[in-house]
């Protein structure tokens, strides 16, 4: 724990966005576009922030950046647009800047390669105007304290290197973006033959060259990170059998129609905010089939034409295992011994893979797990739950006067886009307001 005064030699930010992610990025953009109308309009008070990244560069979902991907959201839900139609951080201006905008436009898709909305968020990190210190690991935050008050925190990072020594800023607000990590089943550890999707194309990549001659794999899933897995073991390892094991009778379709689209529009997050426990839950029950566990259809349609054409031909190298599970996955060698059980009739399959692929999706960690001393100060709610604001700050005890918002984990609070970016640019703007309103209200205090 820290005490006030802090040292000269670094001055106090407003926030310290932790994590530097899509989230946090487009907080930034929104922070750099307040500050330029205060030039334009005086008369506020400009914020001023930095970010803490783990990684080196800007980096989003890198191994799953396959070429045929598409994202599964508009392009007009980018970084700022559903904010700020006018900003200069718009997909459109990306694409006018890699001289591609009449291009996009011909291909009438409201839906661009992951690639490319990747090279769009590079491209927006590299031309903000923002602090960020790549390649640090927030390793400690402390509150530090006026009094009996929690004014502001000190957050420390380390160089991932190890080349650096540690890195102090402090700040009155925290914003934590640190994203969602990787979920395995119980007892099932990652290498280099068990693989998290997250992980699948330098993996894949690697194993093309050490195993060229590799002929089976196993990939554990039902949603569309599995079937984009699916479909591209089978497509760069053509001698390769790969077996899908799906605990339903094969891939659901998202359900991306106009009305369902609804649960992500902005105004469905005062909505969810708004309702009872009981409300929520139906919420996330009616409209799970928009985002959790569910394909593409027309990746569901072209994997069971090759499915089917391959019964005709006699050579089944995709084989869908469905209503099964793996209960075991165990490294022996070069090889994972791996067992498929039906959930039907308790038969048992043996596959000697070359690699397994969990497709078995992300969670969001718990920010009590960050925040060291002060988890103890952060409310919760009867399930035991983080307590969050519709701002998205953490509800704390009435002695913390510094903020802690959160950029993610908050489902449980406003809904099923918290981690999606379809609502990233409004979230960023909500926080952002409540930020610079407590600045401007710290301003009048500390004057009278």
């Amino acid at each position: 724990m820290s005490e006030e005064p802090f040292d000269g030699e670094r001055s106090v930010h407003d926030l310290i966005g932790v994590g530097f992610g899509p989230s946090n990025l487009a907080l930034a953009i929104a922070i750099a576009e307040h500050n330029a109308g205060l030039q334009r309009t005086p008369g506020g008070r400009a914020v001023r922030a930095a970010f803490v990244e783990r990684q080196r560069g800007f980096g989003w979902h890198r191994g799953m950046l396959l070429e045929d991907a598409t994202m599964q959201v508009s392009f007009l839900k980018d970084l700022v647009t559903l904010r700020n139609p006018k900003s200069d951080f718009s997909f459109l201006c990306y694409l006018q800047s890699r001289d591609r905008l009449v291009d996009f436009i011909n291909q009438k898709n409201f839906f661009p390669s992951r690639v490319e909305f990747h090279d769009y968020l590079q491209w927006a990190a590299a031309l903000v105007d923002g602090d960020v210190s790549y390649g640090r690991e927030v390793v400690e935050i402390r509150p530090v304290r006026r009094g009996d008050e929690v004014v502001s925190f000190d957050v420390v990072s380390a160089d991932v290197t190890g080349n650096a020594g540690p890195l102090v800023h402090r700040a009155r607000n925290l914003v934590l973006g640190t994203g969602l990590t990787p979920r395995l089943p119980d007892g099932v550890t990652a290498d280099d033959r068990i693989w998290h999707t997250r992980d699948l194309l330098p993996n894949a990549e690697r194993l093309k060259r050490e195993a060229p001659s590799s002929k089976r794999f196993v990939v554990v899933g039902a949603g569309q990170s599995a079937a984009e897995a699916v479909d591209y073991l089978h497509r760069e390892f053509p001698n390769a059998e790969v077996n899908a094991v799906i605990t339903r009778y094969g891939y659901s379709p998202a359900d991306d129609s106009a009305f369902a689209n609804r649960i992500f529009d902005p105004a469905a997050v005062n909505d969810y905010f708004a309702a009872s426990d009981q409300v929520k839950q139906m919420m996330l029950a009616y409209h799970g089939n928009t985002n959790y566990s569910v394909v593409d259809q027309d990746l569901i349609e072209d994997l069971s034409r090759r499915v089917y054409q391959e019964k005709v031909r006699g050579e089944e190298r995709l084989r869908l295992l469905n209503v099964s599970r793996v209960t075991e996955a165990v490294r022996m060698g070069d090889r994972v011994h791996t067992v498929v059980e039906s959930m039907i009739s308790g038969e048992r399959q043996v596959f000697d893979a070359d690699a397994v692929v969990f497709a078995t999706g992300y969670r969001q960690p718990d920010p009590a797990a960050l925040l060291g001393d002060l988890a103890a100060e952060c409310l919760r709610d009867e399930a035991g739950r983080i307590a969050v604001r519709r701002d998205y700050r953490v509800e704390t005890t009435a002695h913390v006067r510094a903020g802690v918002y959160l950029q993610g984990g908050t489902e449980h609070t406003h809904g099923i886009s918290s981690s999606l970016l379809s609502n990233t640019s409004i979230r960023s703007a909500e926080i952002l307001k409540a930020v610079a309103e407590d600045a401007e209200a710290g301003m009048s205090l500390a004057g009278r």
